[in-house]
C-alpha cells in the first residue's frame, strides 16, 4: 500500500465521536466533501509510492488551514498557488502556512520536500471552544480526555514508514514538552528534535524570520540523514 493510501484511509477512519469535556468541540473537515478531494489530490499527487519519510509533528489542526483542506499548514491560497492544486475554498491565508511554505521552498520546493518529509500532528483532531482554536494541551481535562487518540494516532502513523531515529517537533515549548514524555513512555523514536512553531515565528519574531528558516533546512536536512 502507498504512502498516500495509508494517510487516506487513517483519515476516513477517524470518527467526529471523541468524548470532551464541556464546552469543546472537535473540529473535523473531514465530511466535507471538497475537503476529501483536496486531501485525496495532495496525498496522490506527492505520496504514491512506498518511501519512508522524516515525520514533522505540529499540535493539532487549526480552523483555518488543515481544517479547511484537510492539509496540514496548508491553507487554500498554497494548496493552489504551491501544490497546484485548484479549489474554491475561501482564500484566506493562515499564518503558519506561510512559514511552512517558505521553508518547503528553501528545501527545493513541493516536490522534492514531500520525497523526504511528512507533516501530520501529535493530535489527529482539532479542537474550538467558543469559536476559537484550542490546543489540546491548554486544558488539562482536554489533554486527558484526548491522550488515548493521540498515543493511537502515533502508533498507527508511524506504520505508514517513517525515519525511526528523529522526529522533528514543531513547538518548542509545551507541544515538544508534552511529547518528549510521551515518546520516553512509548519508545517509538529515539531522538526527538524540536523547532519554533511557525505561527510564534510570524506572530512574534518576524523580523527574524530568515534566520529560522534557515534553522529549519538545517535540522531537517540533518534528520533526514538518520533514515
Amino acid at each position: 500500500m502507498t504512502f498516500a493510501n495509508q494517510v487516506l484511509d487513517f483519515h476516513k477512519n477517524l470518527k467526529p465521536n471523541w468524548k470532551l469535556p464541556p464546552d469543546f468541540e472537535l473540529l473535523y473537515p473531514y465530511g466535507n466533501a471538497e475537503t476529501w478531494a483536496a486531501m485525496t489530490a495532495y496525498y496522490q499527487k506527492f505520496y504514491s509510492n512506498e518511501e519512508p519519510r522524516t515525520f514533522l509533528l505540529g499540535i493539532n489542526p487549526g480552523r483555518f488551514g488543515a481544517g479547511v483542506t484537510g492539509v496540514p499548514f496548508t491553507d487554500p491560497i498554497r494548496l493552489q498557488e504551491f501544490c497546484g492544486i485548484e479549489n474554491d475554498f475561501k482564500k484566506r491565508q493562515e499564518l503558519s502556512s506561510v512559514f511552512v511554505w517558505d521553508f518547503i521552498e528553501a528545501l527545493g520546493g513541493a516536490k522534492a520536500f514531500h520525497s523526504k518529509f511528512y507533516i501530520s500532528s501529535i493530535c489527529p483532531l482539532g479542537f474550538t471552544k467558543g469559536g476559537n482554536n484550542i490546543n489540546y494541551y491548554d486544558d488539562k481535562m482536554l489533554q486527558k480526555a484526548v491522550e488515548p487518540y493521540i498515543i493511537s494516532n502515533l502508533k498507527t502513523q508511524i506504520e505508514f514508514g517513517c525515519n525511526r531515529h528523529s522526529i522533528i517537533i514543531l513547538g518548542q515549548g509545551k507541544n515538544y514538552k508534552y511529547f518528549k514524555k510521551l515518546n520516553e513512555k512509548l519508545g517509538l523514536w529515539k531522538e526527538v528534535l524540536p523547532l519554533p512553531h511557525p505561527r510564534w515565528v510570524m506572530q512574534y519574531r518576524l523580523k527574524r524570520k530568515e534566520e529560522f528558516l534557515n534553522q529549519y533546512v538545517k535540522i531537517l536536512n540533518e534528520a533526514h540523514s538518520k533514515l
